[in-house]
């Protein structure tokens, strides 16, 4: 009798933040060696992560990662093996203002900042925008007109109010018909190209490939990931993930911090 060892899922899409990487941004060994085996077994891993391809980088070349990876929330597809971008999708910066302004005349002054697009894209922020630890460091800007001067690949928002869930549904609510709008992680809402996800952008890279969504598995950890689940054949999300995106999990594994990737791929490929 012949035993059949293709393996029931040929491609292994993974979320960076909350979900690939621990709370100290580095990645397990018990998660690289179930990842190698997975490999080994002929599947293939690809990171899809809300980061553009700046504040990516420097995490790929930390894990060696050569492979392809898709970026700003599925905007860009990257080549890390040769450090080049083989896809990307700019936001159209008239629809951004014009979303930007109906949000803030509905519910007053937001802070801003604007990632540039492009594989050295800067980052531009507003006075009041509260930033996160970052790799790359961004530029600070008085004059908001200068965050509309160069073709971007996404739109940050933040209110000194409302918080991340709430300025989301509002933004949606009253924009949703220009742009698109997510909710990627603490204190980051993000104006996209109108019907960009990351299901756009991993399944173009699948593609590429020559995987499609039947052999997908992905695993994330918050309301960005949902359109990647829609997408792939299973969704597996974290124990620290959002509920929005555990409402449309298939499964929910262990946290980000407890391995959960492993988990369920020692259980896939032993």
């Amino acid at each position: 009798m012949t035993v059949d060892s293709t393996p029931q899922y040929r491609l292994i899409a993974t979320d960076l933040d909350g979900t690939l990487l621990r709370s100290d941004d580095t990645v397990s060994e018990r998660t690289r060696a179930a990842l190698l085996r997975a490999t080994a077994a002929g599947a293939s891993h690809i990171i899809v992560t809300g980061r553009s391809v700046p504040w990516t980088r420097y995490i790929l070349d930390a894990l060696d990662y050569r492979g392809l990876a898709v970026c700003g929330q599925g905007a860009q597809v990257y080549h890390a093996g040769e450090n080049r971008l083989l896809t990307s999708v700019t936001l159209d910066r008239q629809l951004a203002a014009l979303a930007v302004a109906k949000i803030e005349a509905e519910i007053g002054p937001l802070h801003l900042a604007a990632s540039r697009d492009g594989i050295d894209g800067e980052v531009l922020v507003t006075p009041g925008y509260r930033l996160h630890e970052l790799p790359v460091a961004p530029e600070p800007v008085t004059d908001p007109a200068r965050l509309w001067d160069s073709p971007l690949n996404k739109l940050y928002l933040q209110h000194p109010d409302l918080d991340d869930d709430a300025l989301a549904e509002t933004a949606r609510t009253i924009a949703g018909d220009l742009v698109g709008v997510v909710m990627a992680g603490p204190g980051i809402v993000e104006l996209l190209p109108l019907g960009l996800s990351k299901a756009t952008g991993l399944s173009l890279a699948a593609r590429r490939l020559g995987m499609k969504a039947a052999d997908t598995i992905a695993f994330g950890d918050m309301p960005n990931d949902v359109p990647m689940f829609g997408w792939a054949a299973h969704g597996v999300a974290m124990a620290n993930a959002h509920a929005e995106l555990k409402a449309v999990a298939d499964e929910v594994t262990a946290s980000n911090d407890d391995d959960g990737i492993a988990v369920v791929l020692e259980r896939l490929f032993g």
